[in-house]
Order: structure tokens, then C-alpha cells, then sequence
């Protein structure tokens, strides 16, 4: 599980905006990049080209 004050500093490398965390998936959301950023071992991967696109009802169910 990622550190609570660690995610209230990290942005979207893309938009700079929030991010949710999604702890079924291990993912940190980034909605107004669409994108999905994937957390390994504790690390948040914060690379635009390892982030994974959100489908539109995605993007809906995170709102």
C-alpha cells in the first residue's frame, strides 16, 4: 500500500493534475490524462510509456 503523504504529492506527469489511487488494480489514475500508471513493488511507475489508456467507462466509474 502506497504511503498516504505520498500521494498527496504526486501529479500526473502528463497534466500535472491528481492522482487516484486504485488499490484493487495497483494503479494510480490520472483522469484527465486517461491514463493508468501501474505501482510495482511499492513504487509508483510514473513513465508516460508504462501507463496504460482508460477505457471511457473507466474514466466514468472513477469520477
Amino acid at each position: 500500500m502506497l504511503d498516504k503523504k505520498l500521494l498527496e504529492i504526486l501529479v500526473c506527469p502528463v497534466t500535472k493534475g491528481p492522482l487516484i489511487y486504485d488499490r484493487e488494480h495497483n494503479e494510480l489514475i490520472s483522469l484527465s490524462a486517461r491514463l493508468a500508471y501501474p505501482v510495482r513493488d511499492d513504487i509508483p511507475v510514473m513513465l508516460e510509456e508504462e501507463a496504460r489508456e482508460l477505457s471511457p467507462e473507466e474514466v466514468e466509474k472513477y469520477r
